[in-house]
């Protein structure tokens, strides 16, 4: 894939569509591109997050102990948090079929901060957003589940 082609994909990333042209172009340039085979695990629940993963092509399911399960395609980032802290992963990631992907490391991501302080405002209040979503969400389930 050409960068051109790598830019327009990180660009339709949440998250990563707050970023101008020259950040996704030091992304591309700089994340690792990974190929899976069907059924190849990408991560296992537990493990040690240092990065995030923009899916690229095919198809991703996330699986946790507790059976939940979802599939995320391409443009998905997963394991977002981990660009901004450490942390562990909540979930298994396995490729369901042939799958692309590129693993996006925090200390790329932390380079972006330096070198675009103007991300970090943005990034902070759309995390902060949704962070504050997440903990509603929970409170409402709590609440109900005490009924």
């Amino acid at each position: 894939m050409a960068l051109e082609d790598d830019i327009r994909t990180l660009g339709r990333t949440p998250l990563l569509d707050e970023l101008g042209r020259e950040a996704l172009r030091l992304i591309a340039f700089s994340a690792d591109r990974i190929d899976l085979a069907d059924g190849a695990v990408l991560f296992s629940e537990g493990d040690d997050a240092p990065g995030a993963f923009v899916v690229v092509s095919g198809f991703v399911r996330l699986t946790r102990s507790n059976g939940a399960s979802r599939r995320v395609g391409e443009g998905a980032l997963i394991g977002e948090l981990a660009l901004l802290c450490e942390t562990r992963r909540p979930a298994t990631a396995a490729a369901e079929g042939p799958a692309t992907v590129y693993r996006i490391a925090r200390t790329l991501f932390a380079r972006l901060f330096d070198e675009y302080p103007e991300l970090a405002r943005k990034l902070r209040a759309r995390i902060a957003a949704r962070v504050t979503t997440n903990a509603e969400d929970l409170k409402a389930i709590e609440a109900a589940l005490r009924r």
